[in-house]
């Protein structure tokens, strides 16, 4: 298990499941999921598995494959040159001689996760655990709801009885989710969330999104973090929107939260691609593990009860019933009055946008 820094505070320990595998759920894989550019840092969550589902994940990527919304790269992009094999070689040689190639390789040789995979030696939680992932026909509007991942995992879970615990990166959860989430808290269910800081986010939109929610969730008893920027870490641009495409015009902290998990009742866990928002839910294919382990839903738990205070800011209500971020630092609580890191004009961008009726594309 890697969750940035906090890995330690979770004792070090790999998530290992029977019936399960090695999965990245992003389908775009870049730099960032690894740690390798020095302008950007992604905190995550991941599952190393082993086990019968193995057979799944492979199937689910054949069926992927094989699905009416995959296609041929020959449809899509031009021939190569007959040169092209050759230049593509001397790319990736080059790119082995660069110096973050060769600090990644050192990292992954000092790893206690890659050492112990080698050795067979890794730490192991042995757990039932299910494959969730979407129908392929999402991608061309013509899934069935019922096997839509969202859809699935409400039938497997059910609505928590104790506690119910989120990491989200791109958290948007629409007026029906906050209400839900509200109605829990009301009913005397345990809930807790953390989703990335304005400071830490690479999308406005989906900030704002979130953002016009906190106060209702917040009066309900819900508990709410926002991770931190990364001290020091260089500014980058972020977005308005969504898209790839989307423009960046405000400036942003290299550090960005991009977990997607979630505990239900101190029992099951969820960890995968699928984020608490519209795009997951009617747009994207998703794909993620749901285990029955009491021991990782509790340590999940105890990482966002305990483990993230220095991390990230805890958003309260004052007693003038405005939004107050908590931040805890070596010199002692600071409570910010006006969201951390923003600028006015800022804020003022963010406010008109959660003010569009656009949450159901976010």
């Amino acid at each position: 298990m890697d969750f940035g820094r906090l890995n330690r505070r979770m004792h070090n320990k790999s998530f290992i499941a029977d019936s399960q595998a090695v999965v990245v759920g992003g389908r775009n894989v870049g730099d960032e999921y690894f740690g390798a550019p020095t302008d950007s840092h992604f905190e995550d969550l991941d599952l190393f598995a082993i086990g019968p589902v193995v057979a799944d994940v492979s199937a689910d990527f054949d069926r992927y494959w094989a699905s009416a919304s995959s296609h041929h790269v020959t449809s899509i992009l031009p021939p190569p040159a007959p040169a092209a094999l050759d230049e593509l070689r001397r790319q990736v040689d080059a790119a082995a001689d660069q110096p973050l190639a060769s600090d990644y390789a050192r990292a992954i040789e000092r790893s206690h996760v890659a050492k112990g995979a080698a050795e067979i030696e890794l730490p192991m939680i042995w757990a039932p655990v299910r494959l969730v992932s979407d129908d392929p026909a999402k991608g061309l509007d013509r899934a069935r709801r019922s096997e839509l991942l969202a859809v699935r995992l409400a039938k497997l879970l059910g609505d928590p009885g104790s506690a119910f615990s989120l990491i989200s990166a791109y958290f948007v959860p629409t007026r029906a989710g906050r209400d839900w989430l509200v109605e829990l808290a009301r009913r005397g269910v345990s809930v807790t969330i953390m989703t990335n800081a304005f400071e830490a986010t690479d999308v406005a939109a989906v900030h704002a999104g979130y953002g016009h929610h906190r106060k209702a969730m917040l009066q309900a008893g819900i508990r709410l973090w926002e991770l931190k920027a990364e001290p020091g870490a260089p500014r980058r641009k972020i977005g308005i929107g969504s898209g790839s495409g989307s423009r960046p015009v405000l400036p942003s902290s290299g550090a960005s939260l991009h977990t997607k998990a979630f505990a239900v009742d101190g029992a099951r866990i969820f960890i995968g691609s699928f984020n608490f928002d519209p795009r997951s839910v009617a747009l994207n294919t998703e794909l993620g593990f749901l285990v029955d382990s009491k021991q990782m839903a509790t340590e999940f738990d105890e990482l966002l009860d305990t483990g993230v205070a220095s991390r990230a800011y805890e958003v309260r209500l004052g007693t003038d019933g405005r939004l107050q971020w908590l931040e805890e630092t070596p010199d002692g609580p600071v409570v910010h009055r006006t969201e951390p890191g923003t600028r006015f004009y800022q804020r003022v961008i963010v406010m008109l946008l959660s003010w569009l009726p656009i949450d159901w594309m976010l």
